[in-house]
């Protein structure tokens, strides 16, 4: 594979460069177990190649699967911040960590296609699967084996399309989590234009009143200008002018904002999707998936062993 490179005999399994990939921990703690039948591994009966290729599968497939669980988790709660439509303006350090887990994703997405591409080419080709099958040649007893019964092509063929179907999983879930990222997005744009236009309404309504106040408040000017009539004897004109002022000022401000009312209707918030809900168990349910595949593949060798 394009990740590891290894060289698979009947024997032995060797690992190239395996420093510059980090893989101490695993060829110390996991593989050695795996290859001698100790592991979970569903080939355990099979000759030396096939538990040596599902434990590399199976490496890989974990990798990919753990850096899934990592970025969904960041990825969603960056969202849900982000698309909270109580929020005025958007938080520039969550957009720069959405930013980064995106490439993340692009990066997981590439080394997922890559992943089935490899195995899809070995599907494709029989004579690719009946030689990935080395005991089946070198050793008499196996060779036996695959002529009264037992096929080992087929065997190796449902290992390949196991996790093949393992990594597609993994796939939809990239796939699900690149999907609500773009949406998020015009969720965010939304949010955003729906509080500019609340805040232009409000500035609208401030508009008005202050229109409807100065239009009446040329009474008080009127009365401001120090000229000399009848009405200034009188000490009950100063409150019915004042209260002129105040009433008409407030039927004209309500007039205005009915107007406002039947010609420009409040947005509504934005919907949200429900991906975000159904994406946080996506880990458990990617888990339980990769147990009840590993089971089916268990017992389809079983049955096509007997047979």
């Amino acid at each position: 594979f394009q990740f590891l490179k290894a060289v698979v005999t009947p024997e032995f399994l060797l690992i190239l460069d395996y420093r510059n990939l980090n893989l101490e921990h695993w060829l110390l703690h996991e593989l050695a177990t795996q290859l001698a039948g100790e592991g979970q591994l569903v080939t355990y009966s099979l000759p030396f190649e096939f538990r040596a290729i599902e434990a590399i599968l199976q490496y890989w497939i974990s990798k990919l699967q753990g850096r899934l669980n990592t970025l969904q988790p960041q990825i969603l709660e960056t969202l849900e911040a982000l698309v909270d439509p109580k929020l005025l303006s958007v938080d520039r350090s969550k957009l720069h960590i959405l930013l980064q887990n995106g490439k993340s994703l692009s990066e997981l997405e590439t080394d997922l296609k890559v992943f089935k591409e490899t195995i899809l080419e070995i599907l494709d080709e029989e004579e690719l699967i009946e030689e990935l099958c080395l005991s089946k040649w070198t050793d008499p007893q196996v060779f036996e084996e695959s002529t009264t019964g037992i096929d080992h092509a087929e065997e190796m063929e449902l290992l390949l399309e196991n996790y093949y179907r393992q990594a597609e999983d993994l796939a939809n879930e990239a796939r699900e989590l690149r999907v609500l990222i773009d949406d998020s997005e015009s969720i965010i744009f939304i949010n955003l234009d729906s509080h500019r236009n609340v805040m232009m309404r409000l500035n609208l309504q401030l508009t008005m009143g202050t229109f409807s106040l100065s239009l009446f408040g040329l009474i008080g000017v009127a009365f401001g200008m120090n000229l000399e009539s009848s009405l200034e004897e009188d000490p009950r004109i100063f409150w019915l002018v004042t209260g002129i002022m105040f009433l008409g000022s407030g039927l004209i401000w309500r007039r205005l904002l009915s107007f406002l009312g039947r010609h420009l209707e409040p947005p509504l918030p934005p919907h949200v999707p429900a991906v975000l809900k159904k994406s946080q168990s996506a880990a458990g349910r990617m888990e339980t998936k990769s147990n009840l595949k590993a089971e089916t593949f268990g017992l389809s060798r079983s049955t096509l062993t007997n047979q």
